[in-house]
């Protein structure tokens, strides 16, 4: 079973993205917003960072800010699109009429 740490996020509104800094550098996820909808655009990681599992760790994080936020998700990137359609409790934060 993997081990999920706490993830200290910081929304960082100027930028537009949410982040993490880790052992390795800083891992981001950039995002824009409509209506009441976020569009999750890019992740950026440092080099040769293969960490999928706090990668996902982070999403998750990130749609728990959505909930609360009552914001609808539309992930752009096709690494999000793959995240939902391996968390499909997510589905829900997807706006009408997306189809994954």
């Amino acid at each position: 079973m993997e081990q999920f740490i706490t993830l200290e996020i910081k929304d960082n509104t100027f930028a537009r993205q949410f982040e993490i800094t880790i052992e390795e550098g800083l891992v981001s996820v950039e995002y824009s917003f409509q209506d009441r909808k976020i569009f999750l655009t890019k992740i950026n990681t440092p080099d040769n960072f293969e960490n999928e599992a706090l990668i996902s760790q982070f999403l998750t994080d990130i749609m728990a800010i959505a909930v609360e936020r009552k914001l609808k998700v539309v992930p752009i990137l096709p690494k999000i699109v793959r995240f939902f359609k391996k968390n499909p409790e997510f589905k829900e934060l997807l706006p009408p009429g997306i189809r994954l």
